[in-house]
């Protein structure tokens, strides 16, 4: 069960993340409060994650996913460019993340 609460809260985080970009630094009112749940139910579940899942492991893979993921977000919807750089650096974020995983931080 830890692991679906840690996907959950990576889907809310990226919807969080993604109401944070549509909310134009604020200036958009619904934006702006869905974000603020999506945020606060993201961090719920990564509570609940944590009964089961060393922070360290958890934290990781939330961060890296969520990274991962609105990055693609961000290529494919808001147009932001796609370099050999950006590449590298979210393989390299998810094969830390593997890493740490492998290191045996799930109980």
């Amino acid at each position: 069960m830890a692991w679906f609460y840690l996907l959950l809260a990576i889907l809310l985080e990226i919807a969080g993340t993604t109401m944070l970009k549509l909310s134009d630094g604020f200036t958009k009112l619904a934006p702006s409060a869905a974000m603020a749940v999506f945020y606060a139910l993201s961090f719920g579940s990564l509570s609940l994650t944590l009964k089961r899942i060393d922070v360290g492991v958890a934290y990781a893979v939330w961060s890296a996913l969520g990274t991962a993921l609105i990055a693609t977000i961000g290529v494919l919807w808001f147009h932001e460019p796609l370099t050999a750089l950006k590449v590298f650096s979210l393989v390299a974020i998810i094969g830390g993340v593997v890493g740490l995983y492998l290191s045996g931080g799930v109980h």
